[in-house]
């Protein structure tokens, strides 16, 4: 298949959407089909090469295009539309369009068949709900009117309905959108995945004090001062923080929160890693954690990328017990799932791996096992399902 993917994010872009959408297409173009992203440019000079910065190997059937968007956001953001609109409705006609831009989906959807090939949407949560949480969640969001969540909610409304394939990334956001919006066909729920072969499992750690490690965004509903919590109840552990942007606030937040607890001496953070980088830093770890609180935007919806990174480096999980994270690990069995929101929960979670080096080892292996069923390839495969499905019923 011919494969429009319209990604409005300056490229390449370390954040996990930037991630799954360059894996995703990669895969997709591993599988045969001609895969064209469309995408900001980078803003550093020289441009990285998303190649290289992603660590993948060159492929034929992958092309990027960067559409010309600069100036203020949201001049950038109308000039990225105009350019999504006329690469879609162009003369070079593409089987399908894929994207997870809510705003981009529903412009296109405005256009009929004749004009354009089928969009398929990827949805990661509710676009009116995460706008109304993010000032809770995010540090530096600013709050969301009234006015612009109804015009959110009605454009949810209006893709879950007009879009000819539509993806969600958990079982949990299909089911709200089907309760609120009624039942759709050509629907599949679709998970994030993980690089398979580079992130085998790992060897054991080197000899010294248990570690936790967390790696990912420090935004506030990511929950990694849960983690500092729980550190100041285990004197004898330690923790590295992999991730972070020194000219964000999270960093700092979380810096501060750990001299507040008298950890500090015993948190490592890396600030910025590049995504080929993080398994390097993962490997001095006993154990992961994954510490969302209730939120949201994680309680039902979320796929951390993470999730399945930490399932394939070999090390066990302490996670919180949220339905997103249920669908994919299970208490005893592939994880120790604790309550949410609760720094002594993930501690007591951690001395059980510390007092129990079997139960770690073998919680790790079966999650190792099952992450099999989430490289990129079979996301991929599952995404050529329905789009399959949509160009047949084209």
């Amino acid at each position: 298949m011919r494969l429009l993917y319209l990604a409005d994010i300056r490229f390449p872009l370390e954040r996990a959407n930037g991630i799954q959408s360059m894996e995703t297409c990669h895969a997709l173009a591993s599988r045969g089909h001609r895969v064209t992203m469309v995408v900001r440019p980078d803003t550093q000079r020289p441009p990285r090469d998303p190649l290289v910065f992603y660590g993948l190997p060159p492929i034929d059937g992958l092309r990027i295009e960067y559409a010309r968007a600069g100036g203020s956001p949201a001049v950038r953001r109308a000039a990225y539309v105009a350019a999504a609109l006329s690469r879609s409705l162009g003369r070079v006609r593409h089987d399908a369009i894929v994207t997870r831009d809510l705003g981009v989906a529903s412009a296109l959807l405005r256009f009929p068949r004749l004009l354009r090939a089928p969009v398929v949407y990827e949805a990661h949560g509710l676009a009116s709900e995460t706008a109304a949480a993010l000032p809770d969640l995010l540090s530096t969001a600013p709050p969301a009117g009234e006015t612009k969540t109804r015009r959110l909610a009605a454009r949810d409304a209006r893709v879950w309905r007009k879009a000819d394939g539509y993806v969600t990334i958990t079982n949990g956001l299909a089911a709200e959108l089907t309760r609120r919006f009624g039942p759709r066909p050509r629907l599949a729920v679709v998970p994030d995945g993980v690089r398979l072969a580079r992130d085998r499992a790992m060897p054991p750690p080197a000899a010294g004090p248990f570690t936790a490690a967390y790696a990912g965004h420090l935004y506030p509903w990511k929950g990694v001062d849960l983690l500092i919590d729980a550190l100041a109840r285990l004197p004898e552990a330690r923790a590295i923080v992999i991730g972070g942007h020194e000219a964000e606030p999270d960093i700092h937040r979380v810096r501060a929160r750990a001299a507040e607890a008298g950890v500090a001496a015993r948190v490592t953070f890396t600030g910025f890693v590049s995504p080929g980088d993080v398994a390097g830093h993962l490997r001095g770890a006993h154990a992961f954690v994954l510490p969302n609180p209730a939120s949201a935007l994680s309680t039902g919806f979320t796929s951390p990328l993470k999730l399945f990174e930490y399932m394939a480096a070999g090390r066990p999980i302490v996670a919180s017990a949220l339905p997103s994270i249920r669908e994919v690990l299970r208490d005893g069995e592939n994880a120790i799932l604790v309550e949410p929101g609760s720094g002594a929960a993930i501690a007591d979670g951690l001395r059980r791996l510390m007092n129990d080096r079997a139960l770690g080892d073998r919680l790790a292996c079966r999650a190792f096992a099952d992450v099999a069923a989430f490289g990129w390839d079979q996301r991929a495969a599952r995404l050529e399902s329905l789009l399959d499905e949509v160009v047949r019923a084209s």
